[in-house]
């Protein structure tokens, strides 16, 4: 597995499998999976990904951090 990130773009690509892509399907708002001949994942493009993904996974480490922070102070 293979993850770039494009920020010009802001677009992250998550590579599953080396291959051709025989088809494309945008499964979900700005979320699109790309399929090899026989219909199997190969690769997936997260369009927005600063917002959809970057932004809110540093919120999530963030509120982690908060709850470890408070239970050291335990």
């Amino acid at each position: 597995m293979k993850v770039r990130y494009d920020p010009k773009a802001d677009i992250l690509y998550i590579l599953l499998r080396e291959g051709p892509v025989a088809d494309t399907d945008e499964v979900d708002e700005d979320i699109w999976f790309e399929y090899d001949e026989r219909r199997n994942v190969i690769g997936i493009e997260i369009w927005n990904a600063g917002e959809n993904v970057i932004r809110k996974s540093l919120l999530e480490i963030e509120r982690y951090a908060k709850e470890l922070k408070g239970e050291a102070k335990a």
